[in-house]
This record gives C-alpha cells, structure tokens and sequence, in this order.
C-alpha cells in the first residue's frame, strides 16, 4: 500500500471515530497511564493489515511500542496473538476500534481470496478483482486480495479502459467504441473489451483489444471463446462465478478469472484486542 494515502485514510478514519476527544478514555484515565494491549485471532484466517497496525498507533501516539508477531499472508489459528501495543492506555484505547475494523474485513478478504485460488487449483488461471469494492477501503481491500494469492485488476475508471455492454449500446457498436477510445487515450493505457455473444467476440477480435473479457458465459462457453481468440490477446471471465462453480472453469484455459464477491461478500475475521496490564507513571 502507498504510505502517504495510507496515513491519509487513517487520519480521515480517527477524525471520524475519535471527533474532538475520546469522551470514555480521557475521562477514566490520564495521560501517565500506561498498559499493554493485546491483539489476537479469534478464529482462524489468513492475517493482512501489518502496516496498518504500526502506522496507525504510531500516528496517534509515537511513543506507543508495537511489536508484531505475524505479518501478512501468515494463516492464524484461532486464539494466536498478532501483536501487542504497549504505552498510553488513552492512546491504545482511540486506536482500538479503527484498527480492528480494518483488520478485521482486509483478513476476511484475503482469507476468502485463498479459499477461491485453492478452489480453482489452477497453474494457469489467475483469480483477480474487480472494481465491487466498498468506497473509501479499496486500497484495503486490493491489498487484502494480493495478500490472498490473488491479483488486481484496474484500480478505478483512471487506469484502465474496460468498454462494458453499456459503453457499446450508447455507442452503437465494438468497433465503434475501440476506435475512439484509441484516438483518445495514450499508447501506455490498455483496452478491455466484454463480450456475451459469439457474435460479439468476432468483432471484438477484428479491432484487437488488449484483453476480452467474457461476461456470464458457463465454462463450456468460455473454453470455446478461449479457443477462438488469438494468444496474443489476454482474456478473462466474470460474471456468475462462485465458489460452488468455480472449480468448472480450471479447464478453459482462461487467463483471468475476476470475482466480485472476494471483497464485496467477504465475512470479517473475528480479531480482538485485550488488555495484559496495566501501570501508572
């Protein structure tokens, strides 16, 4: 993750929580009071967010000690300690929340993401992302789906062109939309094409797009239009795929395989944080 839009996000998450003061921590403790808080697995998972935990103590309080027992892509069980802060109970208690909010969602993410790549089991087809994500954590969360074994696709509508089937109906046609995407956009920027159709997949082909996608075809379909497309052209398949099916499509050779629901339906991973003492300066 990128260092500055994290501290950004974060700032933006304490401003959100904490407000103007934490009204419970500063009026039962003082500033002297120190303790030591631990955070641990609840149930068992693949752990992502060690960047978030030390940057996010230390920005509220450089003072606190963080010393991390696990980093990412590590597989918990269940009652495993992940970390322990030691130093400004306040501090401790502010950063609490925000903390395992985000640990708790990037580690059900990644742990889903390696539940999908072990399902497919494929040395060929890699398992990606999409764009389903909830506003303000996509960063969170792509970064959650890499940890997982899985790959990214674009980040936002900025860095890549994916012509969709509303694209082309406003448009009137492939072609039609490829070509003014291609007298507009730079050299370095590449071109996503989604078909449904055997139809639509010819005339993706004619205008050569970077990648075609495969939206809603079952994996006898997608095999076929795998087949069909030059090598030189990557592909991928979306739309309807879960983790029931998803093993049918190890076969179709299909280079990518995008799934929503890694971030959108991802359940959280149950992860605390309990305090193992306490004393006061």
């Amino acid at each position: 993750m990128n260092q500055i839009k994290l501290e950004q996000a974060l700032k933006q998450f304490f401003m959100e929580d904490i407000g103007d003061n934490d009204l419970s921590s500063d009026a039962i403790f003082s500033e002297n009071d120190r303790g030591s808080g631990v955070i641990k697995a609840k149930q068992s998972g693949v752990f992502c967010g060690e960047n978030v935990v030390k940057t996010a103590f230390s920005m509220l309080n450089p003072n606190l000690e963080v010393h991390m027992f696990v980093k990412d892509g590590h597989e918990l069980t269940a009652g495993e300690e992940i970390a322990v802060i030691k130093g400004s109970i306040r501090s401790i208690l502010q950063g609490e929340r925000v903390v395992l909010n985000l640990l708790q969602r990037m580690s059900g993410i990644a742990t889903l993401t390696k539940q999908a790549v072990l399902t497919l089991n494929s040395t060929h087809t890699k398992i990606c992302d999409t764009r389903k994500t909830t506003p303000g954590l996509r960063m969170f969360e792509k970064y959650a789906v890499r940890i997982g074994g899985g790959y990214n696709h674009r980040f936002g509508l900025y860095d890549g062109v994916m012509i969709k089937d509303n694209h082309i109906a406003f448009c009137g046609s492939i072609t039609k939309a490829v070509e003014r995407v291609r007298n507009r956009v730079g050299h370095m920027v590449k071109i996503e094409v989604e078909v449904e159709t055997e139809e639509q997949l010819k005339e993706a082909i004619s205008v050569h797009p970077d990648i075609i996608m495969f939206d809603n075809c079952p994996p006898e379909q997608v095999k076929k239009f795998v087949d069909m497309t030059p090598p030189d052209i990557i592909t991928e398949a979306s739309g309807g795929i879960t983790l029931k099916n998803l093993a049918d499509y190890k076969d179709t050779n299909v280079d990518f395989i995008s799934l929503g629901f890694i971030t959108h339906s991802a359940p959280s991973i149950d992860i605390s944080l309990s305090f193992s003492g306490r004393n006061e300066l």
